[in-house]
């Protein structure tokens, strides 16, 4: 197992690739994102995207996906997230695209009981362009002097 203290600021991890297929965007956007460059190809076509896109949201999930796959990976004794800050959509995401991120720990800041790893990530597509990027505090179990770890 992994605790706070265990991650050194500048690590980083490359998570995926993952593919998003049409249905996929086209389910998503059903469900949660009813936006006309979201569920037709043909209104997409006529977009300033020029096709057929993935919700933002749906990029975030599938980033949340690539992140957490990275924490059960690494061991890393992670308790969720406060929340997210700078998220930026910059380049649309087609269906077929291959995603992968990657996820930089630029800071850390302990508490009482845990400490966040405040984390850079950024999301890439297969022509290495980045789509999204956000910051996020993860908060990550502390270790106490005395614990005994169990790995």
């Amino acid at each position: 197992m992994q605790y706070w203290q265990d991650i050194p600021i500048g690590q980083h991890y490359r998570a995926g690739p993952i593919t998003l297929h049409k249905k996929d965007i086209l389910e998503f956007a059903a469900e949660f994102d009813p936006q006309p460059f979201h569920l037709s190809s043909e209104a997409a076509d006529e977009s300033i995207f020029g096709g057929l896109c993935a919700s933002g949201w749906q990029v975030c999930a599938l980033m949340m996906r690539l992140l957490a796959d990275t924490l059960n990976q690494e061991n890393i004794m992670a308790l969720g997230s406060p929340g997210v800050e700078q998220l930026r959509w910059l380049k649309p995401v087609f269906a077929n695209d291959q995603l992968h991120a990657d996820i930089t720990i630029e800071d850390k800041t302990k508490h009482q009981d845990y400490g966040d790893l405040i984390c850079n990530i950024s999301v890439y597509n297969q022509e290495e362009k980045c789509v999204m990027s956000l910051s996020s505090p993860i908060m990550v179990a502390y270790q106490n002097e005395g614990d005994s770890r169990n790995d």
